[in-house]
């Protein structure tokens, strides 16, 4: 029993080391979703620009496109706004989540910046944001021609992120 005592400290840091390794082994920006493949969910809001006009999740359907959540609060999304402005004048569809924010910084924001979206939602309760599983904005899903979430992204989206996660989906899509 005295010699179990004596490599009990060594077994010990043997297995903290294992879970440090693995730990290590993780992609820190990966933030599974349990709405991959499925529908978007319910929802009827009413857009930045117009308040007296409503969107809901059909809306979504007939082509794909990019969900963006987003607040003029966030300073990522300050970041990434000139790059979808840029995808969305390559005709790019961006739907937009304005995520528990002020409308008039929100419309005043989009007058001074520009509008990448198609249109934007005010999700000023944050009821969509919890039914997708936002953690923060920016957030960025691809949604599928029938209306369904097929990837979802968390950060800032860029060239890079475009080119190599994003744009491939969003083709493969777009050719089904």
């Amino acid at each position: 029993m005295e010699r179990f005592k004596l490599f009990l400290p060594l077994m010990i840091f043997v297995v903290l080391a294992g879970f440090f390794w693995r730990g290590l082994s993780l992609d820190p920006t990966a933030m599974p979703s349990a709405l991959i493949d499925q529908p978007m969910p319910v929802f009827s809001l009413s857009t930045v620009k117009q308040p007296e006009q409503m969107k809901t999740h059909e809306d979504l359907k007939g082509q794909v496109s990019l969900l963006n959540v987003w607040a003029t609060w966030c300073v990522s999304c300050r970041i990434e706004h000139p790059y979808l402005l840029s995808l969305a004048e390559q005709g790019v569809p961006i739907v937009g989540v304005n995520y528990k924010d002020d409308v008039a910084a929100a419309q005043q924001w989009l007058k001074d910046l520009a509008d990448p979206y198609v249109y934007s939602v005010v999700d000023l309760d944050g009821r969509l944001g919890i039914d997708l599983g936002v953690f923060g904005a920016p957030e960025t899903y691809v949604v599928d021609k029938q209306g369904v979430i097929r990837y979802k992204h968390v950060g800032v989206v860029n060239e890079k992120v475009w080119n190599e996660k994003l744009e491939p989906i969003v083709r493969a899509l777009n050719a089904s």
